[in-house]
């Protein structure tokens, strides 16, 4: 698994002792990968640029690096390797889109020793991480590698026209030959910085089934925890403000809808936690391991490549975003239950894994031993809506809103119910003034309801003054009981004309209420 790669520790061991992989050592892999990349670039310099074609997506080049070098090759002590490079223009062209310059990736790679990691998976990879931590390099099976193949095309179209995205990036495929093994290598951006301590991290699949890290994980210095162990230590969840919130859930469900496009099942969420401490913080600058090099002619910046950018996009902050600066490295901020502040690195990986024959019959056999929802290994549509569920509910949370904004939207309300009400009561108002005017004269006993009734008229300086909706009710209602009495004459037409009025002037305020 990659994310053991990624977590960012040098491989333990003895100095004379080393590994193999493929029977190969991993010194002679290395300079491998770094004679063949070097080559490799460097010829496709003299190429022109063009729009990609598809069959740029099927083209392998092959050249020979002999111990005692060639007319194109230089010299070295490994043994004689072939070096293939799978669709080389196409994965120009990916580089170049995520603004990685030609220089910058031979720099990186090729400039200083690789920096082997430790893999605590069952896949057996070997990892290598480049000594400015930009780039990982893991080497992967054939069916991984040719799986990745047919997956470019359509891959990168969606990555290029959705640049948020956790997914990995892979920048190139290549293939070392020699003594009739064959050793396949990605070269993809790196998840979690070493230069910024990961006090906790986490591989997370959504599923439950024996989903805890080992006792022999839990003994390395920075171990790689599992599901269980998250809902354990992490039971309340993090907490993000709303806009960054939205932000990762949008993003996680798009790239999941990808994978389950493409039928793409059993990846893993890389989750790195650092806390922010400024005691810690010191004690990291003091024992950096990433010492920027003062030779180099300009820093490289890799557009999405690290988790703030996944999300955000390029050049954009927003209020509750916060901008990337050299201390936060581009990790996503948040808090813990506790309070704590927290920088978090992420990134989708181990998506080489495609629902075959073999995942189908894998599936199968456990779901008849265990409860099938619970294994890892699943169809691709369940296992997207079970690792989505899984990371909105248990996982990423959003912080509530504070409670005065209720009271403010419903101060708000009031101020709009008062407005309604002021019209209301000043055209009902216009109405009865030619009325009353007339029955102040019949019924003079009446003289101080009707001065309150008709305040508009009297009394100038009351008007902004607006009375509330229940205000306006029982102004209406005194006005139509009281004038019940002033004819003598008709009681019984004057009290439908009144109740008609009454009946009229509710309805008018229900429905701007409603409205």
């Amino acid at each position: 698994m990659s994310s053991a790669a990624e977590n960012g520790d040098a491989a333990p061991g003895k100095q004379n002792e080393e590994k193999t992989y493929k029977k190969t050592a991993s010194s002679a892999i290395k300079g491998a990968i770094q004679l063949g990349i070097g080559y490799t670039v460097g010829n496709l310099t003299s190429k022109p640029e063009r729009d990609v074609l598809m069959q740029d997506f099927y083209v392998v080049e092959s050249v020979f690096l002999p111990s005692e070098g060639s007319n194109l090759t230089p010299a070295h002590h490994y043994p004689d390797f072939r070096f293939k490079t799978y669709a080389p223009l196409a994965f120009r062209y990916f580089r170049e889109l995520f603004g990685i310059k030609p220089d910058d990736y031979l720099y990186s790679i090729c400039s200083e020793p690789l920096i082997e990691l430790s893999n605590p998976g069952a896949s057996g990879s070997l990892f290598f991480v480049t000594s400015d931590d930009e780039f990982i390099i893991k080497t992967v099976q054939h069916k991984e590698a040719e799986f990745l193949q047919k997956l470019l095309p359509g891959y990168y179209m969606n990555l290029n026209q959705n640049p948020r995205t956790l997914l990995p990036k892979f920048y190139g495929l290549y293939c070392m030959q020699s003594g009739g093994i064959n050793i396949r290598i990605v070269v993809m951006n790196n998840v979690l910085p070493r230069s910024m301590r990961m006090n906790f991290t986490y591989d997370l699949k959504g599923s439950t089934y024996k989903r805890r890290a080992s006792r022999k994980e839990r003994e390395k210095s920075n171990p790689t925890f599992k599901d269980l162990d998250f809902l354990q230590d992490m039971h309340e969840g993090l907490y993000f403000d709303t806009e960054t919130y939205n932000a990762l859930m949008k993003t996680l469900q798009r790239d999941c809808r990808v994978l389950e496009s493409f039928k793409i099942m059993d990846y893993s969420l890389l989750l790195g936690i650092h806390i922010l401490d400024n005691s810690l913080k010191e004690k990291e600058e003091e024992t950096s391991q990433n010492v920027p090099d003062a030779k180099r002619p300009g820093i490289q910046k890799v557009l999405y490549s690290t988790a703030m950018e996944s999300i955000q996009g390029p050049g954009k902050s927003g209020d509750g975003i916060i901008t990337e600066n050299p201390d936060t490295m581009g990790g996503i901020p948040a808090k813990s239950h506790k309070g704590e502040k927290l920088l978090l690195f992420m990134g989708i990986i181990d998506i080489l894994q495609s629902y075959r024959l073999m995942k189908k019959l894998e599936h199968s056999w456990k779901a008849l031993v265990y409860d099938g929802d619970t294994v890892s290994v699943h169809r691709p549509s369940f296992y997207a809506d079970r690792f989505l569920k899984f990371m909105n509910s248990r996982v990423f949370k959003k912080i509530q809103a504070l409670k005065a904004s209720p009271s403010k939207k419903r101060c708000n309300s009031i101020a709009a119910l008062k407005a309604t009400s002021q019209e209301i009561v000043s055209s009902v108002s216009q109405e009865w003034q030619d009325e009353k005017r007339d029955l102040l004269t019949e019924g003079q006993s009446f003289s101080s309801l009707d001065e309150e009734a008709l305040g508009c008229r009297r009394r100038p300086d009351l008007v902004p003054s607006t009375p509330s909706l229940f205000e306006a009710a029982s102004l209406a209602t005194t006005i139509s009981s009281s004038s019940l009495y002033v004819d003598e004459h008709d009681p019984q037409d004057r009290t439908t004309l009144y109740s008609n009025r009454v009946s009229a002037f509710s309805l008018d305020v229900c429905e701007r209420i409603g409205s």
